[in-house]
């Protein structure tokens, strides 16, 4: 077993993954081309939470060379945008976002993807939105064009459990699992 050495890493607990763009990289708002994904981390999950806070304040010390840029100081951790956010507050009318926290990560290189045994999944259908797994994720402090902040990249995923699919777009599996046996004969 691996030891999480680097205070900007973090492995999260069981989170739901949203938006998820793990096997083609798209891009978002006309901006470079990237695989992403939002992972959707319940508010009961403190220890998750609080590794990601602390990887937050790790990055800002990190980055503060960055962050001060050609300006006579640092802006104060509070001052420059986080990206851990709350879903209650920012997604009201979303129910996968209620009692939970959110954080997008995105990564210009593809994550690797493996299940619950650390298997690789090279089937595009295991993974979707709604599915129940774990993140690797760094935290990073960037600079460009006078925005100033703390963000975060897609190392890898790992596949716990299937979930229900979010988006409104159901799957084939799930659609033709009940009485299509019976009616198809009669």
């Amino acid at each position: 077993m691996s030891i999480n050495s680097h205070p900007t890493k973090v492995v999260t607990g069981v989170c739901t993954f949203s938006y998820l763009n793990c096997w083609d990289a798209k891009s978002i708002n006309g901006g470079a081309e990237k695989y992403s994904v939002s992972l959707i981390i319940p508010k009961s999950d403190t220890r998750t939470i609080e590794k990601i806070k602390a990887a937050i304040r790790a990055a800002y010390e990190e980055g503060q060379a960055r962050l001060k840029g050609n300006g006579k100081s640092v802006p104060a951790l509070s001052a420059l945008k986080t990206p851990l956010r709350d879903g209650d507050l920012e997604r009201p009318d979303d129910e996968a976002y209620a009692n939970s926290y959110f954080i997008n990560a995105n990564s210009s290189t593809r994550p690797g993807i493996v299940d619950a045994e650390r298997n690789e999944i090279l089937d595009r259908s295991e993974m979707y939105s709604g599915v129940k797994g774990r993140a690797s994720i760094n935290l990073y402090a960037y600079n460009v064009n006078g925005n100033r902040g703390i963000a975060c990249g897609l190392n890898n995923l790992q596949k716990i459990a299937d979930g229900t699919p979010l988006g409104g777009r159901s799957r084939a599996v799930d659609d033709f699992a009940t009485e299509a046996e019976d009616d198809f004969l009669n």
